[in-house]
């Protein structure tokens, strides 16, 4: 929240509820300008974590293709066809990229949703509900939309653009 602009928001609540208060940060990535940012927030903060950030876990299998932007969504189209089974992830950097990328992938013959910032919650929870049961094969969200869902069974996941966090 504190990425997205929150901040200005969090600072005035901050305000009305005064001291002494507890404060709690939760998050799954801490980037350094938000751990630096919770310092005005936190007194003598404990932090618990399960990993080192950066590292994947053992099990995860990482790659990187590098190719003219002009042909990922090719690249993209020819990985998702040697997999045709599998439930798939694909991230994109904004709402926009993310449903032209969809619309290109059901055009193209693949059972494809998209959930987004500018998707109702109706339309965002019918596409996950297909991709949780199987009758959508790839879901392409942006990394905003998609925090904390957790959904079995996904093989793959693909960051068609680069985050603007990493």
């Amino acid at each position: 929240m504190l990425d997205l602009g929150f901040i200005h928001t969090l600072r005035r609540i901050a305000q009305l509820v005064g001291k002494p208060r507890q404060t709690m940060l939760f998050s799954a990535t801490m980037p350094r300008q938000i751990e630096a940012l919770t310092h005005a927030f936190l007194t003598d903060p404990v932090r618990v974590e399960t990993a080192r950030p950066g590292r994947a876990a053992e099990k995860i299998a990482q790659s990187v293709h590098f190719v003219e932007k002009n042909g990922k969504a090719g690249l993209l189209k020819k990985c998702l066809s040697e997999r045709p089974s599998d439930l798939s992830l694909v991230f994109s950097r904004t709402k926009h990229g993310a449903e032209k990328l969809m619309k290109q992938l059901v055009a193209a013959g693949f059972s494809a949703a998209s959930i987004h910032g500018n998707k109702s919650q109706g339309q965002r929870e019918r596409a996950l509900k297909g991709f949780r049961n199987g009758n959508t094969r790839i879901l392409v969200a942006t990394d905003v939309a998609a925090r904390g869902i957790d959904i079995p069974g996904v093989t793959h996941v693909y960051n068609f653009d680069l985050p603007e966090v990493a």
